[in-house]
C-alpha cells in the first residue's frame, strides 16, 4: 500500500516536502515504516533513530501496526527551555 508520512522540521527540510510517500505492506509495523524512512537519504538515516512515529496522533511503539491508520507522522526530537 502507498502511505503518506507527514514530515516536520529537519526531516521536512531534507526531503523538501511536508510529506513523503512510501510503499509498505498492508500489515506493516511502525518499525518497517521507520526503516523505509531511513532509506530516503543519508541525512534521514542519521535522523530517524532519534525520531518517534505517531499513528493517528498517538506515539507508536515499534510493533504497532499502521493498518487502518488515517495519519502517520515522523516526529523529530524536540528541545526546549
Amino acid at each position: 500500500m502507498s502511505l503518506n508520512v507527514l514530515l516536520f522540521a529537519a526531516a521536512r527540510d531534507d526531503i523538501g516536502s511536508d510529506y513523503v510517500e512510501i510503499d509498505v505492506p498492508d500489515n506493516a509495523s511502525a518499525a518497517l515504516v521507520m526503516s523505509k524512512l531511513s532509506e530516503l537519504s543519508p541525512f534521514m538515516a542519521e535522523l530517524v533513530p532519534y525520531c518517534r512515529l505517531a499513528i493517528d496522533e498517538r506515539y507508536a511503539d515499534a510493533s504497532a501496526s499502521i493498518q487502518g491508520a488515517r495519519e502517520v507522522a515522523l516526529i523529530p526530537p524536540v528541545s526546549g527551555g
